[in-house]
């Protein structure tokens, strides 16, 4: 420590004021994320996919709905049908979610950030707010607008529904917060592994090809894990008509997913705090 000295004794100098409050590093964040252009391409490709796929769909299924035969026009899920985009779109929030933190690796400015910030937890408390926040607004938006465009589209005599019917809220909202924490899901792989590369791979793999590996598995046991795996769960939450086949309900499936979330960013952080920047 630097030290004054006086005439009379030598006393320790002033020290920089508090390093950074968890306000000020979300200030931080927040200049990063919205500056960068891989984010802007990000939230265009998740809107533009979010909508336009369940557009698409909903448009097609109005155009074939006198060719339907009675089985397929009663167990027909409106709100689902209009939500399918989502499951496109969550990858491109995957990506955004790996490159907040893999960028800053990859670019090694992670090193400055914690040379003016020591306090890495705190540091990267700040970016899952600020990921979390933004992912959350961008997916309800996408999510709500799918809905009422792809209701829309369901003129009659196709059935289509309302933010009132029956279990409908529920699916848009879920559909949203869904793709939120797969989100942070991915950016809790991205902390741990590091590289933006093997991260996007590891976040595709779990929701394409694992699903696959789990199929050849025996009956029984491919049923019971199945039920486990962020597709299925996001299957039963956005759907309205009674899940699918052995599943969990959907908040029980939601909490199940947070969990995920959860574990992986509690083990990035310790990383964080272990590994050298």
């Amino acid at each position: 420590m630097s030290t004054v000295t006086t005439s009379n004794e030598t006393t320790p100098a002033a020290l920089p004021p508090g390093r950074y409050s968890f306000f000020d590093l979300v200030k931080s964040e927040w200049t990063k994320i919205r500056t960068v252009r891989s984010t802007m391409w990000t939230i265009g490709v998740t809107i533009v996919l979010g909508i336009g796929i369940g557009a698409l769909v909903t448009a097609v299924t109005r155009a074939h709905w006198s060719g339907m035969n009675l089985g397929q026009r009663v167990s027909f899920d409106a709100p689902a049908t209009s939500l399918v985009g989502m499951f496109i779109a969550q990858f491109a929030v995957g990506v955004l979610g790996v490159m907040v933190i893999s960028a800053e690796y990859s670019t090694g400015t992670i090193r400055a950030t914690f040379s003016s910030a020591p306090n890495r937890s705190k540091v990267f408390g700040a970016k899952v707010f600020v990921f979390g926040l933004l992912a959350f607004v961008v997916a309800e938006f996408t999510a709500f607008v799918a809905f009422f465009l792809g209701q829309f589209l369901l003129s009659a005599p196709a059935t289509h529904a309302m933010l009132s019917s029956p279990g409908a809220f529920r699916a848009v909202f879920g559909g949203g917060l869904f793709v939120c924490v797969l989100g942070l899901i991915a950016l809790g792989l991205g902390t741990i592994i590091r590289h933006t590369a093997g991260a996007i791979s590891a976040f595709v793999a779990m929701l394409l090809i694992l699903p696959i590996i789990v199929q050849v598995l025996p009956t029984q046991l491919s049923l019971d894990v199945r039920k486990f795996l962020p597709d299925r769960i996001g299957a039963d939450i956005i759907t309205t008509n009674g899940g699918v086949g052995q599943s969990f309900s959907p908040w029980m499936g939601m909490l199940i997913l947070c969990l995920y979330a959860a574990g992986l960013l509690i083990i990035g952080n310790a990383m964080l705090e272990s590994r050298d920047a």
